[in-house]
């Protein structure tokens, strides 16, 4: 299999031109589905006529919407329209896993370097444009090196559409697994294995990021852990 069923999948926009195919997609008219390999978050919501803010939130998927091979999504209850909006209620879906207080360091996870040498211009848990910030941001000169946080498998490299722009997802093993998005140029591979401090990309300023920006985030079983904590002490 091109993924293990462990790793974890991000929604993404289509892919480019030379790699579509002009097969229609098939409406997902079930109350339930299971994600299969080469399935994306956005094509998922697309066939199911919902819209990814939707989904995600009835499943509790924050953005950047990963999902893994295996998971079952539900299809958001419809919303009937008469007099007035009616909406379905159905019973709600257990609340999602919270991230571990910001003073706990958890045994198991990488040894993490910094992806970049720029500035932490927000903290994780401080909200962003009222969106919580679940990584940090570094602000750095556009075309600057951004490198791998600790030796990996890529996941995903390519653009998110909704927030993120260009997006790079590294697996770490054992649930844990480092994001990089706002990116320029991406420069490494879905399904490449990287080493620590490897470029993996170079500084821009895509998706909402208004001037050269590095986001980042570290998660582990797609729980957001705040990534500070985890990163050598600059002197």
């Amino acid at each position: 299999m091109r993924r293990l069923a462990a790793l974890l999948l991000l929604c993404a926009a289509p892919l480019p031109a030379a790699a579509q195919e002009t097969v229609p997609e098939s409406a997902i008219i079930a109350w339930r589905y299971t994600v299969q390999p080469g399935d994306t978050f956005a094509a998922i919501a697309r066939r199911m006529g919902v819209t990814m803010q939707a989904l995600g939130a009835f499943n509790g998927v924050p953005s950047p919407y990963v999902i893994r091979i295996g998971q079952v999504l539900r299809r958001p209850d419809p919303v009937v329209e008469s007099h007035r909006t009616l909406r379905v209620r159905r019973p709600a879906l257990p609340p999602r896993p919270r991230p571990a207080p910001a003073h706990v360091r958890e045994a198991g996870a990488p040894r993490l370097s910094w992806p970049t040498s720029g500035a932490v211009i927000s903290r994780f848990g401080v909200p962003v444009k009222n969106q919580p910030n679940n990584g940090i941001d570094l602000v750095a000169f556009e075309g600057m090196n951004v490198t791998a946080a600790a030796p990996g498998k890529v996941l995903f490299a390519g653009t998110e559409p909704e927030r993120f722009g260009q997006l790079i997802l590294i697996d770490h093993g054992n649930g844990w697994v480092t994001a990089y998005a706002y990116l320029g140029k991406v420069t490494v591979k879905e399904g490449q294995s990287v080493k620590a401090r490897q470029q993996i990309a170079r500084i821009g300023r895509s998706g909402e990021a208004k001037k050269p920006t590095l986001h980042f985030e570290l998660r582990r079983d797609n729980a957001p852990r705040d990534p500070y904590i985890y990163l050598p002490v600059r002197l």
